[in-house]
């Protein structure tokens, strides 16, 4: 469990002897806002210098100070990794185990992140409010270009990729799978922060840079691996560590299959509306146009709900709040408070399925809706829905009964998404896949104009049916 008011902050230390003891006196003594608590995560990779021993002393007699060591040198990213796995702290933050870097600055790093307006904030070197050494020239140039090219495959506008000064959301950050060893880790975390849609922003820093005779390591030869991993980044689709994340993603750009799930049940939706499982808003997205007084976005996940947030963070008749279903607590000022609640592709997640309608339900006034849209079909559960996390799939009549076991009138249950059912039957149980290829559903989005106008003429039954529930005797 991550700790929301402490700071990691995470030192690779590699060869250090002569500057460790100091920079690590500076990040102890550094001020902090928000009233943050802080410890420093020191990990030595494999130092054939006196560095090992002297984080030792440190770690010895400092509580807050932890350290892990690499057998050998493996190189920063891994250095970043094995310390990252071990942070508790909601906010995390690089800092090089030198004198380049001044801790001092931690606060205008954290700012956004404290504020809830970031995911990750990178200070930079070349925008220029506070003082930076001058050194090496093709140094910069090199810099400047690597900067470039991560903007271009990225489609962002950093100026200092290669800063050493990042800080994150430590469980954002953990959600991503990163394998750089080396320097490229720094064009890994870039572009697939990009690719998550994470609020990156910068900072102006100082920077007091070293020379090679004070024990600079990184040199002009590095750069082609850095270069090399842009590519290799660029075309990467490896995004998460779960499966079900990486699915709700591919669904984000099913812009026009999301469209037509909200078309479907638009009609039903009020002007104050409670959307549960609304994961990172695909469905959001198109609901909350139009003549909606509030809307209420809510999910159990963190993770998703950021990354909604940073979405949707321009409507003002957006509320966001965690959720958890299986809990009557989450539900408590929510009694009697919406004309309308949204639930797509979240009862099946949940083993006590009645008990999460009734919980809908004692959020709706008298007379108002609930839309639920759930799998059909037992006879089809496979791998897919087993990565999803689904206990079961429903038939009509069961999830006619389930609906008015827990207290609503079921006005209607619509059949949707007939085209897709062989497709998924073939993906989940007959290949036994876990996941769907990106290139297949932008396939799919791309003929949804003809889908949605033949799906009602297909024989076969739906992939998904969505009862229409009235609460008629009001409150639970």
């Amino acid at each position: 469990m991550l700790q929301g008011d402490l700071l990691s902050v995470l030192m690779p230390v590699y060869n250090e002897e002569e500057f460790l003891e100091a920079i690590v006196e500076r990040v102890m003594a550094a001020p902090l806002p928000g009233g943050l608590a802080r410890e420093l995560i020191l990990v030595d990779d494999g130092s054939t210098d006196g560095s090992l021993e002297i984080a030792e002393e440190l770690a010895a007699r400092t509580r807050c100070i932890r350290l892990l060591r690499h057998e050998r040198n493996r190189g920063k990213g891994a250095a970043v990794r094995t310390a990252l796995a071990a942070a508790r702290g909601e906010f995390a933050l690089i800092q090089d185990a030198d004198l380049e870097y001044d801790p001092a600055q931690y606060g205008q790093l954290l700012a956004p992140l404290l504020d809830g307006r970031a995911d990750a904030v990178y200070g930079s070197r070349f925008v220029v409010a506070g003082e930076r050494r001058v050194l090496y020239y093709w140094h910069s140039v090199a810099n400047r270009l690597l900067t470039t090219a991560c903007n271009v495959a990225a489609n962002l506008n950093l100026t200092d990729v290669g800063t050493c000064h990042k800080a994150f959301r430590t469980s954002f950050l953990n959600s991503i799978p990163l394998t750089s060893d080396q320097w490229a880790f720094e064009v890994e975390v870039t572009l697939k922060l990009a690719k998550r849609e994470a609020r990156i922003y910068e900072t102006p820093i100082s920077y007091h840079g070293r020379t090679y005779e004070d024990g600079k390591k990184i040199h002009w030869y590095h750069s082609f691996a850095m270069f090399g991993a842009v590519a290799r980044f660029w075309l990467s689709g490896d995004l998460y560590k779960d499966r079900g994340p990486e699915i709700l993603d591919a669904f984000a750009n099913a812009r026009d299959f999301n469209r037509w799930m909200a078309e479907t049940v638009q009609a039903y939706v009020g002007e104050r509306v409670l959307e549960i499982g609304a994961g990172m808003g695909n469905l959001s997205r198109e609901l909350i146009r139009g003549r909606r007084r509030r809307y209420i976005a809510s999910d159990y996940d963190g993770e998703h709900l950021a990354r909604l947030r940073s979405r949707l963070e321009h409507r003002p008749n957006l509320e966001t709040r965690r959720i958890d279903l299986t809990r009557d607590e989450d539900f408590a000022d929510l009694r009697e408070s919406v004309d309308s609640v949204v639930c797509f592709n979240v009862v099946e997640h949940i083993e006590d399925d009645l008990g999460a309608l009734r919980r809908i339900r004692s959020a709706l006034v008298q007379g108002g809706v609930a839309v639920i849209l759930v799998p059909e079909g037992q006879s089809i559960y496979g791998k897919l829905d087993e990565a999803l996390g689904h206990f079961r799939r429903y038939s009509k009549e069961q999830l006619r009964v389930r609906m008015e076991e827990a207290g609503f009138t079921v006005e209607r249950i619509i059949e949707f998404n007939r085209i897709s059912r062989p497709g998924w039957y073939v993906t989940g149980k007959l290949l036994q896949r876990s996941t769907l290829s990106p290139v297949t559903l932008r396939l799919f989005n791309q003929g949804v104009w003809l889908w949605r106008r033949i799906d009602g003429l297909l024989p076969w039954k739906p992939t998904s049916i969505i009862a229409i529930g009235r609460n008629e005797r009001g409150a639970v």
